[in-house]
């Protein structure tokens, strides 16, 4: 069956298409419809931006050459990512020009990614590395109410739960004996939670395991913890640091922009207060994670600007080991059930975040993460195309995501990073938590010297 749409510019036109359709934006904010395979028709107007991608050919990307796009992106666009793949730099962007690469689309996009991944050759080399680590969500009971999560439970609810000191080291124990080398830590906040808990599980966990890395408490959790004992920020951050924190996760920062934050939860810290704990965490000593929520109330400039904030703060302090986006798992959440989100990513955007991030951070943040347990395996394996270079956690249980509707599971293997690497044509490595060593896990004479390429970590 043929349908028909009219669309008015200087002049008016018809434009017949099938069942099966895409849309293509034209300037001056007027839409219309064309066939989803773009060969089928040619309609020329000087209006035409680009038409969106469908997810098969975004799927195909990573077998475009530079060469083959190229000449097919718009001349400000491509000189923005041709300075960028030249310098390795991303501070050479300016404003206007990120945000021309966050709102890239059809053609324009496929030259993101594709550049994307050059730079990461350039920057990382061809190692995939990971980190072999359990995650401990020590409790689930939580006062703050973030509307994003579905985890938490209130203190009478009969699925709630809360760890003992003991349970905890015990947990440590067993993820040691299968190999891991950190202990990631977070969990709610719940009411009347002793004033110096936080410290006491770091000295419970490192009495058990000396030689575990704890990389533990959001900037969340230690606000509450300042709050809970009384101490300045820098003192807080020390006495934990000189009982046995290692790293800190740059979680709780989802948008850092107090309007949207206001929406996924009025109680959360403030974006001043998120910045206030990581740039204090750096003067200490404490280095960190840096990530980005994306998918739900947010737009692309959001994204740009809190790349250009953690740039910020890193030419100040040094103090980040990775930037980790986070897709928004909404099928559980209140965010989504109140018609607060959208239905988290698209195809288009999880590239794209990732991509932008490359550009963005390059020579700034230079390891790229994908969060696994939040996409699925495939598209895992996308992303590490499109700029990423770092799998992230084995995690051995994770509860967050997956309590919000996320279904890649609870545990991805060692054995299991390496044969995803592997089919992509890298080299996995396992690292430790800090990027300072790694230890590639199949033998070097496997690969041509151009796919050893020595990788730099920041």
């Amino acid at each position: 069956m043929q349908h028909s749409v009219f669309l008015t510019t200087a002049s008016q036109f018809h434009l017949s298409y099938g069942p099966s359709t895409q849309l293509c934006w034209v300037q001056d904010d007027i839409a219309f419809f064309v066939a989803r395979h773009r060969w089928s028709y040619t309609v020329r107007t000087e209006n035409i931006v680009h038409c969106e991608i469908a997810d098969s050919e975004l799927e195909s990307f990573p077998a475009l050459e530079w060469s083959e796009v190229s000449p097919r992106l718009t001349p400000t666009l491509r000189a923005s990512l041709e300075k960028v793949i030249e310098t390795q730099n991303g501070a050479d962007l300016l404003i206007e020009e990120s945000y021309a690469l966050a709102n890239s689309q059809g053609d324009d996009l496929l030259g993101l990614l594709v550049a994307a991944n050059m730079l990461r050759a350039e920057i990382t080399g061809n190692i995939v590395t990971y980190v072999v680590n359990r995650n401990i969500n020590f409790t689930n009971i939580c006062f703050v109410g973030c509307k994003f999560c579905a985890f938490s439970r209130g203190p009478r609810e009969g699925d709630s739960y809360f760890l003992t000191l003991d349970q905890m080291a015990e947990k440590a124990r067993e993820a040691w004996k299968l190999g891991a080398t950190e202990v990631c830590i977070q969990g709610g906040l719940p009411h009347g939670l002793p004033k110096f808990h936080y410290r006491d599980i770091l000295c419970a966990i490192k009495n058990a395991v000396p030689g575990m890395h704890i990389h533990a408490f959001s900037p969340m959790e230690i606000v509450y913890g300042v709050e809970l004992t009384g101490m300045p920020l820098a003192d807080y951050l020390s006495m934990l640091r000189d009982n046995g924190l290692g790293t800190l996760p740059g979680t709780a920062a989802e948008i850092l922009d107090d309007e949207i934050r206001h929406i996924l939860s009025a109680n959360k810290l403030s974006t001043a207060q998120w910045v206030e704990v990581i740039r204090t965490a750096h003067r200490c000593g404490i280095r960190t994670t840096s990530t980005l929520m994306y998918g739900h109330a947010e737009t692309p400039a959001h994204w740009v600007r809190q790349m250009r904030l953690l740039r910020e703060i890193q030419s100040e302090t040094g103090g980040f080991t990775e930037f980790v986006p986070l897709g928004f798992v909404h099928q559980n959440t209140i965010l989504f059930h109140q018609g607060l989100a959208r239905t988290g990513p698209t195809l288009a955007e999880h590239l794209k975040v990732h991509a932008l991030a490359r550009l963005l951070l390059a020579g700034s943040i230079n390891n790229i993460q994908v969060s696994w347990v939040k996409l699925n395996r495939r598209l895992s394996q996308l992303c590490l195309h499109a700029g990423a270079n770092d799998y992230g956690g084995t995690l051995m249980e994770e509860n967050i995501s997956r309590e919000a509707g996320a279904t890649a599971g609870q545990y991805t293997s060692p054995e299991d990073f390496q044969s995803l690497i592997l089919e992509m044509g890298r080299i996995p490595a396992e690292r430790n938590t800090t990027y300072s060593r790694i230890h590639i896990k199949r033998p070097l004479n496997e690969f041509t010297a151009e796919q050893a390429l020595e990788a730099e970590f920041a």
